[in-house]
């Protein structure tokens, strides 16, 4: 068998008995030249769609199966069991595209979908990793880091390579420019050790301007997803440069962590209005798969049902029409119209030195705001007012007492860190005036 060609008899003997049922479930599959699992039943059966990088003519499939977000065992480390099961389901519907990077569950990311990917034939995925621009110490570490992670993920190549969360130009120009990490990373593309070169950003307009203008690349990562369409991301104005120049766009953060997933009760009531047979999750990644130039949607998925409802949402995905998209620009008003914290919990803000877990504490204070608990001062005296104060400091007590906002000193470490740009400092502090003052006298 050559090792761009797989059938579905193959892919069952590659999962193994114990994901038998994952894919016992698939009508007829038949094999085609690049690689592609495909339905050929009339059954209904969920297969991704492809697209085609256009200076290769490589097809990925459209959803990319993202590696930051597995699911966690009860020690916190990645539930292998459930993710191989995941990966071999997404595999076997048509998922030939899987994202990981150096950070990603502490190091183990990168291990795990190596351990996994490895039963099957090395030219029927695609695989991409990043050099960690967050922790990267020079040509040396870089170097290092490497042929570590081509050991960690057990293959020869990596079909992508990104230069990870390029945010700061100076440390761009410092680390990449001047340490000569680009044009090492360049030679290992010239050597056939890296297929296809690129980033991922989280930086300004201007800064994207520049990399484009003045360097080559083969792709291109950014945020996009109809929150950050028109908003402070400026997703559109980033995904039009970068097509301008005739680059293919890898989207990450098409749900935006899971917010857009499990929007505000006036944006879920639009979009249901719009169309009821979309799920939130489907109406954010639609949005995305509507934009010509996307070649791979990202999603870190952490549990099967994603899986099963992103790999049909991506199967035969039809444009958005207009009323659609102007559905999706009303519910994103609203959305921003919340008094919420732009966290995806991505947690390249961690660890804080002071040990406050900041996604933690965003996550229970937005959860308190879209199910309507956060109590209004204003109220005070009303039996509505005492429910919502017991609520919020009945959730933030399953936060350990050393991990709240309240031992944030304000140091600002982690706001240089924070691709979503979060006054973290700020907001954590905005949070301690209302636990304060629900605690004076006054509030009582």
């Amino acid at each position: 068998m050559k090792d761009d060609k797989i059938t579905r008899r193959d892919a069952i003997r590659y999962i193994g008995a114990g994901a038998l049922g994952l894919v016992a479930a698939s009508s007829r599959l038949e094999t085609l030249a690049n690689g592609r699992v495909q339905a050929d039943g009339g059954d209904g059966e969920c297969v991704v769609d492809r697209r085609r990088d256009p200076f290769t003519g490589v097809e990925n499939s459209l959803l990319g199966f993202g590696c930051m977000r597995l699911p966690l065992a009860g020690d916190g480390k990645i539930d292998e069991q459930i993710a191989e099961k995941m990966i071999d389901y997404a595999y076997a519907h048509g998922v030939n595209y899987y994202d990981t990077a150096w950070t990603y569950h502490g190091g183990e990311s990168e291990i795990f979908i190596g351990k996994v990917l490895k039963k099957y034939p090395r030219g029927s995925f695609h695989l991409t990793t990043k050099m960690p621009t967050p922790v990267v110490k020079d040509l040396a570490d870089a170097k290092n880091i490497f042929e570590t992670q081509l050991r960690k993920c057990q293959v020869d190549y990596f079909d992508y390579y990104l230069l990870h969360a390029l945010l700061d130009e100076e440390k761009f120009q410092k680390l990449y420019i001047e340490d000569g990490i680009l044009d090492y990373l360049n030679e290992q593309k010239a050597a056939g050790r890296i297929r296809r070169l690129g980033f991922s950003f989280h930086g300004s307009v201007g800064f994207l301007q520049k990399l484009l203008d003045n360097y080559p690349w083969d792709v291109i990562q950014i945020q996009c997803n109809y929150l950050d369409w028109k908003g402070d991301e400026k997703a559109e104005i980033k995904y039009r440069m970068v097509t301008a120049k005739g680059i293919p766009v890898i989207v990450m953060e098409p749900i935006r962590g899971g917010m857009l997933a499990h929007p505000n009760a006036d944006a879920k009531e639009i979009l249901h209005k719009t169309n009821p047979k979309l799920t939130p999750a489907a109406w954010a990644l639609r949005f995305v798969a509507t934009q010509p130039n996307v070649m791979v949607i990202l999603s870190g998925m952490s549990a099967m049902e994603h899986v099963r409802e992103n790999v049909c949402t991506l199967s035969d995905a039809k444009p958005l029409g207009g009323e659609e998209i102007d559905a999706l620009m009303q519910a994103a008003k609203y959305i921003r119209d919340a008094p919420t914290i732009g966290c995806t919990a991505c947690r390249y803000c961690m660890p804080c030195p002071f040990g406050v877990d900041i996604p933690g504490n965003f996550r229970i204070y937005n959860e308190l705001v879209e199910s309507k608990r956060i109590p209004y001062l204003g109220d005070k005296g009303t039996h509505d007012f005492e429910r919502r104060k017991r609520a919020f400091f009945n959730a933030f007590s399953h936060i350990e007492e050393k991990a709240t906002f309240e031992h944030c000193v304000k140091c600002g470490r982690c706001i240089r860190k924070c691709p979503q740009h979060i006054r973290i400092p700020s907001e954590l502090q905005r949070i301690r005036d209302l636990s304060d003052a629900l605690k004076s006298e006054g509030a009582q």
